[in-house]
């Protein structure tokens, strides 16, 4: 849930207020149901392309303990790392992968073999940095940052990416069974654990 918020969600500045949007409405469903809650699921951009749905609610407790581990109002440009116990670090990560991540398939030109890679969105080089070197720790797999201004041409967007053997890795452990996450983003990775590899060894993947 914190690692959604800190991609998807926004802290309003009135001190309660947390506010968590997707586009995919079954999953808000879900994250409402896991909250407890009893408020109704707001609307954006009705009708329109970028439709989205969203909850907002108010927990004093939740928005000031938010606050302690690192997160802000405003925050897409000024995150910086966030205070998450190692044991819950592939619960965050996952969240920040349900939010700005993207799990992609396609076939080699060459090959014709399926690839896969994982890659992670943030317009915060520190929170980009901050997530490589605690994949690296825990996971022993590496990964490259490089710049994508395609789809924000004024902000620069970092772009955290692995390969198939190191995104394998780090699936298997966010996404277990039965966790709270998007449909869609489990089933990917499920296809991708599934996946044939082809090789045994990788250097994105350390001893």
């Amino acid at each position: 849930m914190v690692g959604l918020i800190t991609t998807d969600g926004c802290l309003s500045s009135d001190g309660r207020h947390i506010n968590i949007t997707s586009k995919d409405i079954e999953f808000v469903i879900k994250l409402k149901d896991s909250l407890g809650l009893l408020n109704k699921i707001g609307v954006k951009n009705k009708c329109k392309v970028n439709e989205a749905y969203y909850l907002d609610f108010s927990n004093r407790s939740f928005y000031e303990f938010l606050l302690s581990i690192g997160l802000t109002p405003r925050k897409s440009l000024t995150q910086d790392r966030v205070d998450v116990p190692s044991e819950m670090f592939f619960d965050f990560l996952r969240g920040v992968i349900d939010g700005d991540g993207s799990i992609r398939r396609w076939t080699h030109s060459t090959n014709k073999k399926e690839q896969w890679s994982l890659s992670i969105f943030s317009p915060s080089l520190p929170f980009v940095k901050w997530l490589q070197g605690n994949i690296e720790d825990l996971y022993r797999v590496k990964g490259p940052i490089h710049r994508d201004i395609r789809k924000r041409p004024r902000v620069d967007l970092f772009v955290l990416k692995y390969g198939k053997m190191a995104a394998k890795i780090i699936l298997s452990k966010c996404y277990y069974k039965n966790s709270l996450s998007l449909e869609r983003k489990a089933k990917l990775a499920k296809d991708c654990l599934n996946s044939y590899t082809g090789w045994d060894k990788s250097r994105t993947v350390l001893n």
